[in-house]
């Protein structure tokens, strides 16, 4: 493990206005109608999405296609400063790197790069904190502090895949493939900078990363009107559901969102997305000992699952419970571990257990916190 410190900058106070309008926030014709207001040619917001969406390059100086004395303009006007790296620390001989983020007001948001063997993997914030209290979960004990703008969520996604290209994590040059909504915060909770993170993340370059939706997975705990609502968007996302318990008394303490929306609602709701998109659905179960590891819960499991038929719409991913401060819960037995998906795959359930990656910078489920830099 490697640990390095960036340099800070000067923020503003926190909750002090909303940040910057930025090129990711927009779409195309969005971002020339923008270019125009600010008494710009048009098409210079095409030449600016090229280069921060196909070259990965928001430095001004490296735009030489840009008239030398417009470029500063042209960057501060599309590319204003959202976000500073202020800590990176490293797990898995570099191939893993989690990046401390200082946000323009002062908050603080954490994402995590992941690098495999057959895919790049980066994991974002979409949320400063997070409102649903999930008592096992660091982030969700640190609570809310403020929802992410759409360029804010997308930048992380864009340096990662600029320290893939630029062969800066072990194992030379190569493409991010992957991005899963899955640090800090509740994606559906911050709903319209959700989608519109999405349709960048998405579009075709110029206009956005060109990364498949089939790539791109959004977790939630369960919003069950805005799951309906991602069900109508036509975009063929991966939707994970953090289920974590498949009965209600259960559910209402691990996952207190679950008081307003059941175990049957969220369920039906996630089968409905998987039924409109095709798309097979993945169930998140964080395994915790004594907790919901029970042999009987995975029956239950099986069966909640199997109760709108047993045609693949959905698969089981078990992760391994990390640890997390002052927490009382601790991670399955690993014998109990394994019986738990023995008794899911007897009844038909795809099942697999998550390869837990970063657990010792913090950087695994449940455990970022962003915690600041003393």
């Amino acid at each position: 493990m490697e640990g390095r410190r960036l340099p800070l900058v000067m923020a503003p106070p926190k909750g002090r206005g909303k940040p910057p309008r930025h090129l990711a926030d927009l779409d195309l014709a969005g971002r020339q109608d923008a270019a125009k207001e600010a008494g710009l040619p048009g098409f210079r917001a095409k030449q600016l999405s090229v280069h921060y969406f196909e070259r990965l390059v928001d430095d001004p100086a490296k735009m030489t296609d840009l008239p030398a004395n417009q470029r500063e303009e042209l960057v501060n006007t599309f590319l204003p400063d959202l976000m500073t790296p202020i800590r990176q620390q490293e797990a898995d001989k570099g191939t893993t790197r989690k990046t401390l983020w200082k946000l323009f007001d002062g908050a603080l948001v954490e994402s995590v790069l992941m690098r495999y063997t057959d895919r790049a993997t980066v994991c974002i914030s979409s949320q400063a904190g997070c409102g649903m209290a999930c008592p096992f979960c660091a982030t969700g004990q640190g609570g809310l502090e403020r929802n992410m703008s759409t360029a804010e969520i997308v930048h992380q996604v864009v340096v990662a895949a600029r320290q893939m290209a630029s062969g800066e994590i072990p194992g030379g040059p190569g493409r991010l493939s992957n991005v899963v909504f899955m640090g800090m915060g509740e994606p559906m909770a911050n709903y319209k900078a959700l989608m519109g993170a999405v349709r960048r993340l998405t579009s075709p370059a110029p206009e956005g990363l060109g990364l498949s939706a089939r790539h791109v997975t959004v977790s939630t705990v369960g919003l069950v009107p805005r799951i309906k609502q991602l069900t109508e968007e036509g975009i063929p996302v991966t939707l994970a559901l953090s289920l974590h318990a498949p009965d209600d008394e259960l559910r209402n303490e691990l996952v207190p969102i679950n008081t307003r929306f059941s175990v049957a609602e969220t369920v039906e709701a996630a089968w409905n997305y998987a039924r409109v998109t095709k798309r097979r659905v993945s169930i998140e179960y964080a395994m915790m000992r004594g907790i919901n590891d029970q042999a009987w819960r995975a029956d239950l499991l099986a069966d909640v699952l199997n109760g709108y038929g047993d045609w693949g719409w959905v698969h089981v991913n078990l992760i391994p419970l990390n640890p997390t401060p002052g927490s009382k819960w601790t991670a399955s037995d690993p014998a109990d571990e394994r019986e738990f998906v023995r008794r899911l795959e007897a009844k038909g359930i795809s099942t697999t257990v998550r390869d837990t990656r970063g657990r010792e910078i913090d950087g695994a489920c449940g455990q970022l916190a962003a915690q600041s830099v003393s």
